[in-house]
């Protein structure tokens, strides 16, 4: 991707999350060994919310890894899917617990999109400790169409707009939750997104920790396990 370009997208974000950045609590700094940037959690999703902040805290994201990178596509970071399926595998007679999915259409898959990953359950339901962000590509309306008719939603004027100005990922939409988005330092993340990698992991380990800022509020986070999930899901 062309530095014009990427300015282009960096601006285009920039006057997509004006309209209601002011409303929300929380941001992350991200720390990085290829730089730093900022990502505004969504309170319109606040079970995702809840649990990042939570698991934040708990330390889970202090030196982790960015340890799955796909061109055009997400970088992925936290646990990744083989470990948790296969520590749930050794404790069958436990329900794996996941958190309920949280869509809104103020939360879609453009550009810096900050997301919860998942398994292939039916109810959608996220991983309580991986995370992505959006790196995309450029979308036609002839691609937005086909997806509509394909899953039968319907992408708002807003999305529409969005993903025709600076691309992103609308195939993911009401499939994965978007729980907030890069407002600062997407330029760090499209670096990230280019490294060179082998079955997806970078041959270097990209490496990152996160500090919680939060704005002068009434407003607190519940920390315990039930506030995790609001009502967290098994299957």
């Amino acid at each position: 991707m062309n530095h014009r370009l990427l300015k282009n997208i960096a601006l285009g974000i920039g006057f997509s999350i004006s309209s209601f950045v002011s409303a929300q609590t929380y941001t992350l700094k991200f720390k990085t060994n290829y730089g730093k940037f900022d990502v505004m959690l969504y309170d319109f999703t606040p079970k995702h919310r809840d649990l990042i902040l939570s698991e934040i805290n708990k330390g889970t994201y202090t030196n982790a890894q960015f340890n799955r990178v796909v061109k055009d596509f997400v970088i992925q970071g936290g646990e990744l899917d083989d470990p948790i399926l296969a520590r749930e595998a050794e404790h069958p007679e436990q329900k794996p617990i996941r958190l309920a999915p949280e869509f809104n259409p103020k939360a879609f898959h453009k550009m810096g999109a900050l997301g919860a990953g998942r398994d292939g359950n039916k109810e959608k339901a996220s991983y309580y400790n991986q995370i992505y962000f959006v790196v995309g590509k450029k979308i036609t309306a002839e691609e937005l169409d086909n997806l509509e008719a394909k899953k039968g939603i319907k992408f708002t004027a807003e999305q529409r707009a969005e993903y025709l100005k600076n691309g992103g990922q609308p195939r993911l939409d009401h499939d994965f939750t978007v729980f907030g988005e890069i407002t600062k330092g997407l330029n760090k993340v499209m670096k990230i997104s280019n490294v060179e990698t082998k079955n997806e992991l970078p041959l270097k380990p990209v490496i990152f920790s996160i500090k919680v800022k939060k704005k002068k509020t009434t407003t607190k986070y519940n920390k315990t396990s039930v506030s995790l999930g609001g009502t967290a899901i098994g299957f």
